[in-house]
């Protein structure tokens, strides 16, 4: 097995201490958002041998194993991260994977340049994901039943909303999610920035349900993002617990350290959130307008101590191990490879001691266990 050296990413939301915190490592100032673990040609992990890239474009079928190779091609199908969010994220939505295939084939056939700031679809994959908090995380997912969206906007009392609260009520669910996510993301940028520093200072006032909003408006003032995160459910994680998101799903990561598996795709459709591009007709396309519960995943117990977040695609699979001290060696070889990461304690795995934020890749049949005191997620493929 390989120990991997990691890039971190700088990203202006990051949180600067929280990483180097997990690292147990001095911070430098800056903004540590996410760390990657995988071969995301991006920044791809090192190893001793080479770049993971380069290791597994090699000789695909010794890392990756003939069954993994066979159902998704000769790359690593997921991207493992430690996410570290100090202000909220863009929100955002993915597409499935016939509508990533068929944006990104469109996007070609019209010549629109890989690397243009107007581009959605930077592969033909989707992109689902899963984050499991490490610490209390915060977060926005799916929409809310249009009645209690409506009823949080009615509670502001500003009249450029009551519009939206009015159509909120008077149309089935899935129409009145779209006409209203529609007429905030096409409003006059002004109008609308005005009422958002009247929405800001009302759930200022407000607080209790209304204190998130506040809170994101802090970070982006005018942005009508603010306003269309108030129709999508807000969910505090405890350690432990994970959100999966689906295709369609909107979402955006609030405040909290965690760790993030997805399957290797860069395709990001914006809501809100952000000074990037935001398509609002297709974006419309790929949401799915239906209200939802946030879906709080709790890991489930296997005899053998794995626990295992379920989710209903391929691509991924992540659970964890939880090791009290004097427990023996848990047995962890699979015909799949693996990332193994620890984030709390020390562990031990073949020849390599593993401390908080320190990983290994195992190749595909490569015999692995796990000693010692602490935590271990495991990142690998359902083949």
């Amino acid at each position: 097995m390989d120990r991997l050296d990691n890039t971190i990413r700088p990203y202006a939301w990051g949180s600067t201490t929280a990483i180097p915190r997990l690292l147990g490592v001095e911070p430098t100032g800056e903004p540590q958002a996410e760390m990657w673990m995988g071969a995301h040609p991006g920044a791809p992990s090192r190893t001793a041998r080479g770049p993971l890239t380069e290791l597994i474009e090699a000789a695909p079928e010794r890392e990756l194993g003939a069954e993994t190779v066979a159902k998704f091609g000769p790359r690593l199908p997921f991207l493992l991260k430690i996410l570290a969010a100090g202000a909220p994220l863009s929100l955002q939505v993915h597409p499935d994977l016939a509508q990533a295939k068929e944006g990104y084939e469109d996007e070609e056939r019209r010549g629109v340049p890989i690397d243009a700031p107007h581009r959605n679809y930077k592969d033909a994959n989707h992109k689902p994901e899963l984050i499991c908090a490490l610490t209390e995380f915060d977060g926005l997912c799916g929409f809310r039943a249009p009645a209690e969206a409506a009823d949080l906007l009615a509670a502001l009392e500003i009249d450029s909303l009551k519009p939206y609260v009015d159509l909120l009520h008077a149309h089935p669910e899935d129409a009145a999610l779209r006409e209203v996510l529609t007429a905030v993301l096409s409003a006059d940028r002004e109008q609308m920035a005005t009422t958002v520093t009247e929405a800001t200072a009302a759930c200022t006032r407000l607080g209790g349900s209304h204190a998130p909003y506040a809170e994101i408006a802090h970070h982006y003032p005018g942005d009508p993002g603010v306003i269309a995160a108030m129709l999508l459910n807000h969910v505090r994680l405890q350690p432990g617990e994970a959100l999966f998101l689906g295709a369609g799903v909107p979402h955006a990561y609030l405040n909290g350290l965690g760790v993030e598996i997805m399957a290797n795709s860069d395709n990001v459709l914006r809501c809100g959130l952000t000074p990037k591009h935001v398509d609002v007709p297709e974006l419309l396309r790929i949401v799915r307008f239906e209200a939802s519960d946030p879906g709080v995943l709790r890991p489930e117990a296997s005899p053998d101590g794995e626990e295992v977040y379920e989710t209903p695609i391929d691509e991924f699979r992540l659970s964890r191990y939880v090791l009290p001290q004097g427990t023996a060696a848990h047995e962890l070889t699979l015909r799949t490879p693996q990332i193994l990461l620890c984030t709390a304690g020390s562990v031990q795995t073949g020849e390599h001691v593993l401390t908080p934020g320190r990983s290994v890749f195992v190749p595909a049949g490569e015999k692995a266990e796990v000693s010692g005191t602490g935590v271990v997620f495991r990142a690998t493929v359902v083949a």
